[in-house]
C-alpha cells in the first residue's frame, strides 16, 4: 500500500514535497512499525468485507483489523470464524489472480479471542494466512503474553511466511496502580524475548474506561481521562525507551456523529479561511458537525506524547488521522539537518526556517522518526497543510 496512492498524479505534486513510498508486509519491521496509521476496525460477521477491499470501496483504507473479539457476539464465533476464512481466502484468490496488488492490497490483521482460536485459524487459513499481516492480542496480560508469542512463532515456522502480533495493553493489572508497574516490567521483559515478531504495542482505553464504569463524550480526550492518561505516560515510558523502542499506538476515538454541544468547537476558523476561504470555513463546518475536531485534538495529542497511528471504528475517520501523520517541511528539514550534520563536529545549530535551535544530541532519537515517518506518510510543501488533504475530492 502507499498513502494517498488515489490522488491524482498533480494533485500529489502541488501537496508534496516528498511523497509517500510503498509498504507492504515485507518492508522491513522498524519502518512497518510506523506504517499502519488509523487502523479501522471491522467485525468479521460483516458480510462485505472481501468485497469492499476488492472493489476499493474505502480508497483511504491502509490498515485493517478483522475483529472476533468484542465486536463480535459470544453466540456468534463460529459463525464469525467461518465468514472470516471465506473473506480471507476470497482476498487471497483475489491476489493470486491479480485482482488486487501490493497497491491495493490493505494491511489485515486478525483480532483474536485466545491463542487456541489463532491456532485454529491460522490452520485453516493454509496458505491464505499469508495474506495476512498479523493477529491481534487483546486482554494482552503476564498471564497470556508467553502463550501467545510463543504461538505466534509456531505459526511462523509453520507457515514460512512473516506475522507480526499486536498486544493490547487493556487488562485490569495494567491500570490498577499497585500492580501497574510490576505487570508492565513483567510484559517488556516477555516481549523483548519476541522483538522480531512485535509489530506495535497497543492501549484499550474502551475496556480499560470499563473497568470504572466511564466512557468519555464527543467534547473530552482521552488525555482528561486522568486514569487512563496516567496509564499512557507509564507505557510509553516503559515500551517507548530508546534504543530499541516499540511504537505505541493511540487509543480509539469513538464518536462519528456530534450531539449538542457544551464546549467551543477545537478547530479554529483562521487556518480554514487562509487556505480555502469559504469553502474552508465550510469544510471546519463539516469536521465539527461529524466531531471530527475532538479526533484531531486527541490525534495531535497522541503525536505529541510520542504515540504512532490510532484505532478507529469508522471509515470517514481514515483521512483525518493520516492527513496528521504527514510530516510538515519544516519536521523535515530540521530532522534531515539533524541527522546530516551528527558529526560529532557540532552540538547545536540554528533552523533553517530561523526560528528555533536544533541540539543535535537531544533531537537525534526524534530526528529519525520524523525521517522515517516522512517516507510513509510523505511531507507536505511549505504551503500545504492537512486542510488541504481533508478537502480532496477523491476522498470526500
Amino acid at each position: 500500500m502507499r498513502y494517498f496512492n488515489d490522488l491524482p498524479a498533480m494533485h500529489k505534486e502541488s501537496l508534496f514535497y516528498h511523497q509517500p513510498k510503498m509498504i507492504t508486509k515485507f518492508t522491513d519491521k522498524k519502518s512497518l512499525s510506523y506504517s499502519l496509521g488509523p487502523i479501522l476496525y471491522m467485525p468479521a460477521t460483516r458480510l462485505d468485507i472481501a468485497d469492499l477491499i476488492i472493489k476499493n470501496k474505502f480508497k483511504a483504507l491502509i490498515t485493517l483489523v478483522i475483529c472476533l473479539e468484542d465486536a463480535v457476539g459470544d453466540l456468534e464465533v463460529e459463525i464469525a470464524e467461518d465468514l472470516l476464512i471465506e473473506h480471507m481466502k476470497k482476498i487471497d484468490s483475489a491476489v493470486q489472480d491479480g485482482l488486487l496488488t501490493q497497491e491495493s492490497t490493505p494491511l489485515i490483521f486478525v483480532r483474536v479471542r485466545s491463542v487456541e482460536q489463532m491456532s485454529s485459524i491460522a490452520g485453516r487459513l493454509g496458505d491464505a494466512v499469508k495474506s495476512l499481516v498479523g493477529f491481534v492480542f487483546p486482554k494482552f496480560s503476564s498471564e497470556n503474553a508467553e502463550s501467545y508469542l510463543a504461538g505466534l512463532r509456531l505459526i511462523n515456522e509453520q507457515s514460512g511466511s512473516i506475522l507480526y502480533g499486536m498486544p493490547i495493553l487493556e487488562s485490569p493489572h495494567v491500570l490498577y496502580k499497585e500492580r501497574r508497574l510490576d505487570e508492565l516490567l513483567c510484559l517488556k521483559e516477555i516481549v523483548d524475548q519476541y522483538n522480531d515478531l512485535v509489530l506495535n504495542i497497543r492501549i484499550g482505553a474502551t475496556d480499560l474506561c470499563g473497568l470504572y464504569g466511564l466512557r468519555r463524550d464527543n467534547e473530552t480526550t482521552v488525555y482528561e481521562i486522568s486514569i487512563i492518561n496516567e496509564l499512557i505516560t507509564d507505557v510509553v515510558n516503559i515500551f517507548s525507551r530508546e534504543p530499541g523502542g516499540y511504537v505505541v499506538s493511540g487509543p480509539v476515538w469513538e464518536h462519528f456523529s456530534s450531539n449538542d454541544r457544551i464546549l467551543k468547537p477545537q478547530l479554529r476558523e483562521k487556518p480554514f479561511h487562509d487556505h480555502l476561504g469559504s469553502e474552508g470555513l465550510l469544510l471546519r463546518k463539516e469536521l465539527i458537525r461529524k466531531d471530527f475536531d475532538g479526533l484531531i485534538q486527541e490525534t495531535l495529542l497522541d503525536k505529541a506524547n510520542g504515540l504512532v497511528g490510532k484505532t478507529i471504528i469508522h471509515p470517514s475517520h481514515l483521512l483525518p488521522v493520516q492527513a496528521l501523520h504527514v510530516v510538515s517541511k519544516e519536521e523535515y528539514m530540521d530532522a534531515l539537518a539533524i541527522v546530516t550534520q551528527a558529526t560529532g563536529e557540532k552540538g547545536v545549530f540554528k533552523s533553517e526556517f530561523q526560528n528555533k535551535m536544533n541540539e543535535i544530541k537531544p533531537h537525534l532519537n526524534w530526528a529519525q522518526k520524523v525521517l522515517i515517518k516522512s517516507d510513509i506518510y510523505g511531507v507536505y510543501n511549505e504551503d500545504s497543510t492537512f486542510i488541504d488533504l481533508l478537502s480532496e475530492p477523491v476522498y470526500t
